[in-house]
């Protein structure tokens, strides 16, 4: 792999480079960097190391604070009432199992290299930069949508618990078009707050993530026992309709992998965990750990909690859209308070899961820039002891 000049030095530099883009593209396009230029001579543009404070237990607090967010919470009641019906446990462990198999091609990359750039610098190692850079710049635009449409749901679950509509945490802006003229200023200070957090220290950030996830994983048991609890065993096999499918697997086997394919989606974000393995103390050790346990303990949860709603109902009454509040919203012997409990807990899914991926988009970010393809002051580290890109 060349080393080049920063294209971004100047605006002298930036247009030249800019009329050299056909040749640059020629010759860059298939150059593939090796694990030992990504180690040293790459790392090195950021200046400053990355401080490595993080053990295995932080990385499983990240990995299990990443995947669960309140999407499991909408992903559940869809895939039970309108794919596997009660079988959706079998849905999760399947799911389960294909994410674990991913991680541990995360975790053999990370041992390998264990630098901050994740997939983007498992790409040029192997396809060369263009697909590092289609797959970077998906990435970025991947964690910037998502994050604000997270910081957004937080606030919506937030006044749900509440009581507070969300409109009141919006302001509107006359002129704009309807669906884009509302600003929801909690969401951006809620945004500005956790980077203020990731900036001073990832060792402070890992210790916020480890407290709001183990808030949330109380909220996740304790919502599985309510469903326990208040379920009936008989809503594994008997519809409410007695005219639906019955039995465990109302929709045979292709329901069962149909639901799985949905719920897979709830396991997104162990890979970010892979983008801090340039901080992690021992990583032959931490990161194979960190990541696979995330993953068995969040399959455990999901099939527990898929499990406690499928008690709650029959799987034809479950609301898709808001399965496990709407259960107890129903009831009128003085249950309705659960609900409130149980959008308070997935408020603290979305930070958490904000949090990491804010962390990973940070990392992303700096090692894109010591490729030069984004000006190189984004893969500077400071000198002192800041974690953060």
């Amino acid at each position: 792999m060349e080393s080049h000049g920063s294209s971004f030095s100047g605006l002298d530099s930036y247009f030249r480079a800019l009329a050299q883009t056909p040749a640059r593209l020629a010759r860059r396009a298939c150059s593939v960097s090796t694990s030992h230029e990504e180690m040293s001579q790459v790392k090195a543009r950021s200046g400053s190391v990355m401080q490595r404070t993080l053990r295995w237990y932080d990385l499983v607090g990240f990995g299990i604070g990443g995947m669960v967010g309140a999407g499991v919470f909408v992903i559940t009641g869809h895939a039970s009432r309108l794919r596997a019906g009660p079988s959706v446990v079998i849905s999760y462990a399947i799911a389960g199992l294909c994410a674990l198999l991913s991680s541990f091609c995360y975790t053999e990359f990370a041992v390998d290299m264990p630098v901050a750039g994740g997939a983007f610098s498992y790409l040029r190692i192997t396809f060369g930069e263009f697909a590092a850079f289609l797959t970077g710049a998906n990435l970025l635009m991947d964690y910037v949508m998502s994050n604000a449409a997270v910081a957004r749901g937080f606030t919506a679950y937030l006044g749900s618990a509440i009581g507070i509509s969300k409109s009141k945490w919006r302001l509107v802006i006359h002129g704009l078009p309807d669906g884009f003229n509302e600003i929801d200023t909690f969401a951006v200070l809620v945004v500005l707050a956790i980077t203020l957090i990731i900036c001073y220290s990832t060792r402070e950030s890992s210790l916020v993530n480890m407290v709001l996830t183990i808030l949330h994983i109380l909220f996740i048991g304790f919502v599985i026992l309510m469903g326990f609890w208040k379920g009936d065993w008989k809503n594994f096999t008997q519809p409410a309709n007695p005219n639906n499918p019955s039995g465990f697997f109302p929709f045979g086997a292709p329901g069962v992998f149909n639901g799985a394919a949905m719920v897979y989606l709830s396991y997104i974000g162990y890979d970010a965990v892979s983008t801090l393995a340039e901080e992690v103390h021992n990583p032959v050790k931490d990161i194979p750990i960190g990541v696979s346990g995330s993953v068995i303990i969040v399959t455990i949860l999901y099939c527990l909690m898929a499990a406690s709603m499928s008690m709650l109902l029959p799987y034809d009454m479950i609301d898709a859209d808001a399965p496990f509040s709407a259960a107890f919203r129903g009831e009128s012997d003085g249950w309705q308070w659960v609900s409130n409990v149980i959008g308070m807990g997935a408020s603290f899914g979305i930070l958490t899961s904000l949090l990491v991926a804010m962390l990973g988009q940070a990392r992303y970010l700096c090692v894109i820039g010591r490729s030069n393809v984004v000006p190189a002051w984004f893969a500077r580290v400071p000198p002192k002891d800041i974690n953060a890109c």
